[in-house]
């Protein structure tokens, strides 16, 4: 009996040893991101150079603040974020994480010309058999400053966001009954979910929490380091002759590209009509237009970002273009060439009306000047392993390669 006991003591010494270890394996940083500075109230606060600038906000100034970050965060809740964007457990097979389509070393989309749901098999860019998705997985580099997200515009926040891609029957195609129970289900999560957001462990995990931590890690994907960036912070050298003639074209009237791509984000939250080309085979995407009469709205689409923008290709929302030199020869074509001759579409103003306006060499300096757009130097370090012990997608290797490792 003696020797029972012994053993049952040993045994259940073992399994709380090895429940303490899996716990401690995963613990929460106290501190803040890289550009983020913890403040007195707890929180992350982004900082940067363009912090010093207080002119207002223009069509093509360089030395412009930023807009003011919509998600504050803590160090515990962004990085409780990272474990979750990158476990497969958010989906309802637990076989797609949210870094499948937004993976590190492919500028945070997935090479696709549109991305893949469900039933895949594989990694990105590997991954087959999935459901093909009718649109490209934008960036999430600097979505914490946007005011709307998804091509079509329709949700106001990150949180918003997230529901989409949860929840689709075609993405992750989750409930947030399953969700809530694999996580509560957990001990891992249990413990991280209670030390990120204040709170005892005994308490289940809840979807808003989930919601604010994926919110929280998108918030620290931050990129402002890029040559341009030191170009516009006063080095001179930071750029060659072509890339600043290419930046001239960008900002002059004749390109016109700064009056939708906004600097310093490269971006806007409003939504426009660009023409568009079809994809052969499919209904043509009306974007927000879509159930409205109004040709004004009909494939409009929310003003992508151009950070990292030679790391994301293909471009448009299905992928339309292979080359940032496609998309460029697309701009300075006549307004409306791509529309279907049945698509009733209200082409934005700033698209050129009658004939190219940029020559070869404008078009070649236009081109290398978006390449000096390129900062992956804050990509936060994906986790090796995660809570839930299901595979984590590899990251891409390099900078825009598309290679795994």
């Amino acid at each position: 009996m003696r020797y029972l006991a012994s053993l049952t003591l040993f045994l259940l010494a073992l399994v709380l040893s090895s429940v303490s270890s899996a716990t401690a394996a995963f613990s929460l940083r106290s501190d803040c991101p890289a550009s983020f500075e913890l403040r007195s109230d707890g929180k992350c606060h982004f900082v940067s150079m363009y912090d010093l600038y207080v002119a207002q906000p223009g069509q093509g100034g360089m030395r412009v603040p930023l807009p003011p970050m919509r998600q504050l965060f803590t160090p515990a809740q962004a990085d409780l974020g990272r474990y979750l964007f990158f476990d497969p457990l958010l989906s309802r097979d637990h076989s797609l994480a949210c870094a499948e389509c937004h993976n590190p070393g492919l500028g945070f989309a997935d090479g696709r010309p549109t991305s893949m749901g469900r039933g895949g098999k594989g990694v990105t860019p590997e991954r087959t058999g999935g459901v093909a998705l009718r649109r490209s997985a934008p960036t999430v580099w600097n979505v914490g400053f946007l005011e709307r997200l998804f091509w079509d515009g329709r949700a106001p926040s990150l949180q918003a966001q997230a529901t989409g891609p949860l929840f689709a029957a075609d993405e992750m195609g989750n409930t947030v009954e399953q969700l809530q129970r694999d996580l509560n289900g957990n001990a891992d999560y249990r413990q991280l979910f209670a030390a990120a957001f204040a709170r005892p462990a005994e308490q289940p995990i809840r979807l808003t929490e989930v919601l604010d931590a994926l919110a929280a890690f998108e918030a620290t994907l931050v990129s402002f380091n890029s040559r341009y960036d030191q170009y516009a912070f006063g080095n001179a050298r930071a750029l060659s002759r072509e890339e600043i003639r290419g930046l001239n074209v960008f900002r002059g009237f004749v390109g016109r590209c700064s009056q939708c791509h906004v600097p310093p984000l490269f971006a806007s939250s409003e939504m426009a009509v660009v023409g568009a080309p079809p994809v052969h085979g499919k209904p043509y995407d009306l974007g927000a237009g879509e159930g409205s009469t109004n040709p004004a709205a009909h494939g409009a689409f929310k003003i992508p970002t151009l950070r990292n923008i030679a790391c994301t290709a293909p471009y448009f929302q299905a992928g339309q273009f292979n080359s940032l030199e496609e998309v460029v020869t697309f701009y300075n074509a006549p307004r409306g060439h791509a529309l279907p001759r049945d698509v009733d579409a209200k082409v934005h103003w700033h698209v050129h009306m009658n004939k190219p306006e940029l020559s070869d060499a404008g078009v070649k300096s236009l081109v290398a000047f978006l390449k000096t757009l390129t900062d992956q130097t804050m990509t936060p370090a994906s986790p090796v392993a995660v809570p839930s012990g299901l595979t984590v997608p590899p990251t891409a290797q390099g900078s825009c390669t598309g290679k795994l490792l």
